[in-house]
């Protein structure tokens, strides 16, 4: 779930992780992973939005997980679901999926106290090919950003090649939202922006655990939130997609928390 932006990234407040945490982060990470492959794996032209949160839910039931997100600031869903030109927080209801459509899903589990939060987009059935290139320009630009999550590295150096990746392919990236950190917070500092120059920032350490998450669309940059407080679309109704991960700083490189091995 993309926090909104807060001024240049901060370090006086980042907390690192003990192992311990890192374990109950991986198990919340395990379920969110498992949301998602569930909510994905139902969606199909006529069903509505609303069943893909009940499939989540259930799925939350099972491991014995809390939603990250229902209850959050009045938030009334246990996912987003955010359609064609709906950015993020999109609220789940009797809106039927279409063919054609692009369908982002976002989802967060606290175990032990702990959070994980990630997010897709998926196309439904055959799109076009600049649907298509959307979701895969998205999800590029996040897998070369956790390539950048490294010990000594800049959160800077995530933000520009994230920019560079998305801008490169002509398109653009929402600037009012924002990934963050994440720990014992759904939102946590730093704030993760999807821009931004190399080498600026919090120096990236071992225990530090982010949720790195680009929102890219084909037209302008710019959103604006509708009347029901939480979903953001873009002003010229251009097409939006969203991918994210929890990532947590290890020695030996960016640790996925919010992967399956057998699903990316």
């Amino acid at each position: 779930m993309g926090g909104p932006t807060t001024g240049a990234p901060r370090a006086r407040m980042i907390e690192l992780k003990t192992a311990q945490e890192l374990v109950h982060m991986r198990q919340a990470g395990a379920v969110v992973a498992k949301m998602l492959q569930a909510a994905a794996q139902a969606v199909a032209p006529g069903v509505k939005t609303k069943t893909l949160d009940d499939v989540a839910a259930r799925v939350i039931e099972q491991a014995g997980a809390q939603p990250a997100f229902k209850g959050y600031r009045g938030y009334p869903a246990t996912i987003c679901v955010s359609i064609n030109d709906e950015v993020v927080h999109g609220i789940p209801g009797h809106r039927a999926i279409r063919e054609g459509d692009v369908v982002s899903i976002d989802a967060g589990a606290k175990v032990a106290g702990y959070y994980a939060d990630a997010a897709i987009t998926v196309a439904v059935g055959a799109v076009p090919q600049a649907s298509q290139r959307l979701i895969n320009v998205t999800k590029d630009a996040l897998a070369k950003g956790i390539a950048q999550a490294l010990p000594a590295n800049r959160l800077g150096d995530i933000s520009h090649i994230v920019q560079g990746v998305v801008e490169g392919a002509g398109l653009s990236i929402v600037r009012d939202f924002v990934g963050h950190g994440i720990g014992r917070a759904l939102h946590e500092d730093p704030p993760i922006p999807n821009f931004g120059l190399p080498n600026q920032g919090p120096r990236l350490k071992p225990g530090m655990v982010l949720a790195i998450e680009p929102m890219v669309t084909i037209g302008g940059w710019e959103v604006e939130v509708l009347a029901d407080g939480w979903t953001a679309v873009t002003k010229d109704h251009s097409l939006a997609a969203h991918f994210e991960h929890t990532v947590a700083i290890t020695e030996h490189g960016p640790e996925i928390l919010t992967q399956l091995e057998s699903w990316n």
